[in-house]
């Protein structure tokens, strides 16, 4: 790769992204950050970054909606969601170029993640259900009970740059089918998708106000955190900044779900189908150029024999890796996001060697004919890892896949258990007993078999376990339904007409 283009941000005349605020699109002005293309390396557009008067916007706009908003029958809610699930379906090929030209992902990946992001979607059409309470007729005498789930408010969420589309809709489908009202605040890298999707939101009828989005960095989390308004904040990202902002928040009284950081392993077995595992873990390392919180970092090996043939097939399939632009159809991984993120993996490579792990592929030096300053890499693959190692410890983010050879399977799932990150893993066997016991004692919280990206469907819930999750409740499926809600439990009796009662001083019971 060849130096970065210089640009001149005074001569440069870039489309600015605004903020979409109370139902319109907000002019961006003040502090601006610049949007790559990372497949030239170029600056293509820039990204208004909120201070403190157009938060206050946002959050003005979403307190005047929402009590209108959480009033609104379920049904109703629904109803917009179909409505927008339509919408977002219609217009999938301009979402998935406006990804694919901020974050550099394949089209193929892009719709990917769209689609996996339409499906909670889908599910939120099912809120009137979802938000069904409990109701106990005679619980006492003549005495009613029941329960009911109320929205919290106001709410907001912190995307990261990796899934611009589907980990904004991890959120604020849900959050709003329940009734709140929402600030999203999605990275910088890619702002494009999320302000498009907004307008979506819009135009499938949702009022103004319910849905807002707020372009920014740091000083902008930061408001966020700090302000009491704010009842609840969802985050995903790495597991420094997941764990300060679980520690920032529910300081100030909200309630918080940070999705950190990952190292999954993938455990391969004696028995397993070595060409469909090896198929498997080459889309889970290498898709998305590795920048997947439930990519495949390490290949966990049982035994010499074993740990030979999948290193040698994955050398022959890194090989034959098409790399170049996310539009071209035909190509398997795009170019990383940044030229930061393109310095850091080459760190760690130099890290590894040293540290003495074998480079079986090297991705350095990879260049894109028509793409020479993209920020490009191919795929690299490190064998005879130690659990020492940088490259074992830390999570890389890029499409650098570390094989470790242990000699069982107790060995291979300690390795696991003892890893600070319990995002996901996955194991490659024939084996029933072996998956069984792998599953019921590994300490992971996403578990796949045969499967390398075991992300659980949307009436199901995402999360990780360790230092990959900070708070109780996993993001969409079941518990964002608790996440965004609170419950309310009401106990109702009517005395009949003019009869008196005595006092009662003996604490009450159900059967008195």
């Amino acid at each position: 790769m060849s130096s970065l283009e210089s640009v001149d941000n005074e001569k440069f005349d870039a489309p600015v992204i605004g903020h979409f605020i109370d139902g319109q699109e907000v002019a961006g002005e003040g502090r601006m950050s610049d949007v790559f293309n990372p497949a030239r390396g170029v600056v293509s557009k820039k990204v208004a970054l909120a201070g403190a008067d157009i938060y206050e916007t946002a959050v003005v706009a979403c307190k005047n909606a929402f009590p209108a908003w959480r009033n609104t029958p379920p049904q109703k809610r629904a109803q917009i969601m179909f409505r927008f699930k339509q919408l977002l379906e219609e217009n999938a090929d301009d979402i998935c170029a406006l990804i694919t030209d901020e974050h550099g992902k394949v089209l193929d990946d892009a719709r990917g993640e769209l689609t996996r992001g339409i499906e909670v979607v889908e599910y939120a059409c099912g809120i009137s259900e979802l938000l069904k309470g409990q109701f106990s007729k005679n619980a006492g005498p003549d005495i009613d009970s029941w329960s009911e789930f109320q929205p919290l408010g106001i709410v907001a969420g912190i995307t990261p740059f990796n899934f611009p589309a589907m980990v904004p809709m991890w959120m604020f489908p849900l959050a709003i089918a329940c009734g709140n009202t929402f600030i999203l605040k999605p990275s910088e890298r890619d702002p494009s998708a999320p302000i498009l999707i907004a307008r979506l939101l819009s135009e499938a009828g949702l009022p103004n106000g319910v849905f807002n989005v707020v372009n920014g960095d740091k000083e902008t989390v930061d408001l966020i955190l700090q302000d009491e308004r704010i009842q609840a904040v969802s985050f995903v990202g790495s597991t420094p900044i997941a764990e300060a902002i679980y520690k920032k928040g529910t300081s100030s009284g909200k309630r918080v779900q940070a999705l950190g950081g990952a190292k999954n392993h993938a455990v391969i077995m004696p028995d397993a189908d070595i060409e469909n595992a090896a198929n498997a873990l080459m889309g889970a390392a290498y898709g998305s150029c590795g920048e997947r919180c439930m990519a495949i970092s390490v290949a966990v090996c049982v035994g010499e024999e074993i740990s030979n043939k999948v290193v040698a097939s994955l050398k022959d399939r890194i090989k034959k890796l098409r790399i170049g632009p996310g539009t071209d159809t035909a190509n398997d991984m795009g170019p990383l996001i940044t030229q930061e993120a393109y310095t850091r993996i080459h760190s760690y490579v130099e890290e590894g060697l040293n540290q003495g792990a074998e480079l079986v592929a090297d991705g350095r030096n990879l260049e894109v004919s028509g793409y020479e300053n993209g920020f490009f890499v191919g795929g690299f693959l490190f064998d005879k890892v130690t659990r020492e190692m940088s490259i074992y410890t830390d999570e890389i983010f890029g499409p650098v896949l570390c094989v470790v050879r242990v000699k069982n399977l107790d060995e291979a799932m300690a390795l696991i258990n003892e890893h600070e990150y319990g995002n996901g893993t996955c194991v490659f066997t024939r084996d029933g007993e072996t998956a069984r016991y792998f599953t019921d004692n590994i300490q992971v919280g996403m578990v796949g078999v045969n499967v390398a990206l075991p992300v659980p469907v949307a009436s199901q819930s995402f999360g990780g376990w360790k230092r990959s999750l900070f708070g109780d409740l996993y993001v969409y499926g079941p518990d964002a339904i608790r996440f965004y809600t609170r419950r309310k439990t009401m106990t109702q009796r009517w005395p009949a007409d003019n009869k008196t009662e005595k006092t009662k001083f003996a604490f009450p019971s159900g059967g008195t």
